[in-house]
């Protein structure tokens, strides 16, 4: 069966919008990072959402006390949909899953919640901060939201997790049941993130992202989310999906995104999006990208925006197909040729995945 992407939705430090976001990757454009401010006594660059990107957020009860991640989560949800021309009613949403991908979740309200309890004792627990410490709260909103009150999932994994969520609606799709799934994968920034970041020795001091620099300097965290609705049509079609495989240590990152490569490269693509950003990842892509993909045109955009984590491989997935749909590339005079794509996912807690796309 052949599955399409049939919408996207975007929420980043460059703004919201899947097209105005694109248009300010191919202006050159990338997000500033500002200072975050730990109690520890240390300052880390982050990648924040602007408060102008939050503009679209629903006007909804349940998000009136959410957390960050969520109205992320919802904004980018609602524009997939609106760009596939898909208004969800009763009988739509009971044809509709829902995959929401994630790695740290919502870590400021856990953050509180559990400085609440550590402060005063367990009666200082909010039943208000509680239900948004979970993995799946946004995804529970975002149901509410859209009124699907059927399948739902939440995936928890690293920066590959999306390409997986990606690869549970491809599956999910064998039903006749549905007709389509959303998958929304979402991330928040917080110090708290920065400096377990820094002590796993991943963490960039200082802006910018150089990817593939030898040796590499480190990342910069990164907020926002991203929404594809995967359906059986659509202008990008999903050639295939490798679920990748799992590594121990970062020496053996290099066998498996070759793995992954060797997997989604039959034919050479014209473009591959890796996830190089500026750690061990940036020389095992290139490897691969040297033995399998030698003359395809790379683009990175962690460059621009950021490590986004949990929400990272679906950024990517959302700038490949980009590239594909307006034929133009940052930096790029020749992407008219561009046809197709390989996204290479490899997370910082060792797990790599890809997948092939086609215009």
């Amino acid at each position: 069966m052949s599955v399409h992407i049939a919408g996207m939705g975007w929420v980043t430090p460059l703004g919201s919008g899947v097209e105005e976001v694109w248009q300010r990757l191919l202006n050159g454009e990338t997000a500033n990072a500002e200072p975050l401010s730990s109690p520890l006594g240390r300052d880390y660059p982050v990648f924040r959402v602007p408060a102008s990107a939050l503009a679209n957020a629903p006007v909804h009860p349940r998000l009136r006390r959410s957390s960050a991640i969520s109205r992320f989560s919802a904004i980018a949800g609602l524009e997939a949909l609106a760009n596939a021309n898909v208004k969800l009613d009763a009988e739509t949403a009971k044809r509709t899953a829902l995959i929401f991908a994630v790695s740290n979740g919502g870590v400021i309200y856990t953050k509180r919640f559990y400085h609440d309890i550590v402060e005063s004792g367990a009666q200082a627990a909010s039943p208000l901060l509680f239900p948004e410490t979970v993995f799946n709260a946004p995804a529970s909103h975002l149901a509410a939201i859209l009124g699907i009150a059927g399948a739902s999932y939440t995936l928890v994994g690293d920066g590959a997790v999306g390409t997986l969520a990606l690869k549970m609606a491809e599956d999910l799709l064998l039903s006749d049941d549905l007709d389509r799934c959303l998958v929304v994968a979402a991330e928040e920034a917080d110090w708290l993130l920065c400096d377990a970041y820094r002590k796993w020795r991943l963490l960039c001091s200082a802006p910018p992202i150089e990817p593939f620099q030898q040796p590499p300097r480190g990342t910069i965290l990164s907020e926002g989310a991203g929404a594809i609705l995967i359906g059986r049509q659509g202008v990008i079609r999903s050639d295939k999906i490798a679920g990748g495989t799992n590594f121990r240590k970062q020496q053996e990152a290099v066998a498996a995104i070759e793995k992954v490569f060797a997997e989604l490269s039959a034919s050479p693509p014209s473009l591959v999006a890796p996830s190089a950003n500026g750690t061990f990842i940036d020389a095992a892509e290139r490897t691969a990208i040297e033995q399998h993909s030698p003359n395809a045109a790379v683009y990175a955009v962690k460059q621009a925006l950021g490590e986004s984590v949990g929400a990272s491989s679906l950024w990517q997935t959302i700038a490949a197909a980009q590239a594909l749909i307006t034929k133009s590339l940052p930096g790029s005079t020749a992407a008219s040729v561009l046809q197709n794509a390989l996204i290479s996912t490899c997370g910082l807690n060792q797990q790599a995945a890809g997948l092939r796309i086609t215009a």
